[in-house]
């Protein structure tokens, strides 16, 4: 039994290693999952910065949160993509030949994941840092965002592994997983979800990504959290991250059982 956990883990770092050298050497993907958020963030400060007026603080110290998730679903677009590649292209039926859990391919995939939008997060932070974002985030507030962004890129990662299995091509994978980047405008990422169309408000207010984004821009800007705020943006990354690695394994392990 600890013989095949250790195999297990090690065939999940080998995979997530291969995932990141694959995401080195491509072009596209380092200006999709790293360069775009960054530049996104500029603009949106240099567009809006000036127009849109928000109560205790500047508006790029008020949309960081609301960049970062959307960087990390920019992010989880390339994770789909690279999914998909791996089922159609006979990397995964390979993998299923050999003495490991089917599991650890999708476990490498995530794990990449995680890492490749931790360092987009700092890109886009310091890109913010370039126009004027200033966070008063205590140590405490750190180790909040942190976890916040990890349970964010865990459930985004595990949806973008369902809809790589489950999608035809790399291009239809690509654009299932782009309709998740559209989450963070219908909350209370760009501007308060009080200022939205009467339709969006009550969406806005109980989306996922509301929750999360309000109690990481109270941790960065050194503000109380509310901690059953936080509780509620905790429950939900663990709870889609259950349920996308459930149905994800579910899918995996049926399309290779036939």
């Amino acid at each position: 039994m600890i013989k095949s956990k250790i195999l297990k883990y090690n065939a999940s770092a080998t995979i997530a290693g291969r995932c990141l050298r694959l995401s080195v050497r491509n072009p596209d993907t380092v200006f999709s999952s790293i360069m775009l958020p960054a530049v996104m963030m500029l603009l949106f400060v240099s567009l809006f910065g000036n127009l849109i007026r928000i109560e205790n603080t500047s508006y790029v110290n008020y949309i960081v949160p609301g960049i970062l998730l959307q960087c990390i679903a920019q992010c989880s677009s390339t994770t789909a993509v690279m999914v998909n590649r791996d089922m159609t292209n006979g990397i995964a039926d390979r993998f299923c030949t050999l003495p490991v859990r089917q599991s650890s391919l999708l476990n490498g995939h995530v794990c990449e994941a995680v890492v490749r939008c931790l360092f987009t997060s700092v890109i886009v932070m310091a890109a913010a840092a370039l126009t004027g974002f200033r966070p008063s985030a205590s140590p405490a507030g750190w180790i909040t965002v942190l976890i916040l962004l990890t349970g964010t890129i865990l459930a985004m990662s595990w949806l973008s592994a369902v809809i790589g299995i489950a999608a035809h091509s790399a291009e239809g994978a690509s654009a299932f997983s782009s309709l998740v980047i559209i989450l963070p405008y219908l909350s209370s990422g760009f501007v308060p979800a009080d200022s939205l169309p009467a339709a969006l408000q009550f969406f806005a207010r109980h989306q996922p990504m509301t929750s999360v984004i309000d109690t990481l821009r109270a941790a960065l800007l050194g503000t109380p959290v509310n901690t059953s705020l936080f509780l509620t943006a905790l429950a939900w990354c663990a709870g889609l991250t259950i349920i996308f690695r459930l149905i994800s394994l579910a899918l995996f392990g049926k399309r290779f059982s036939r």
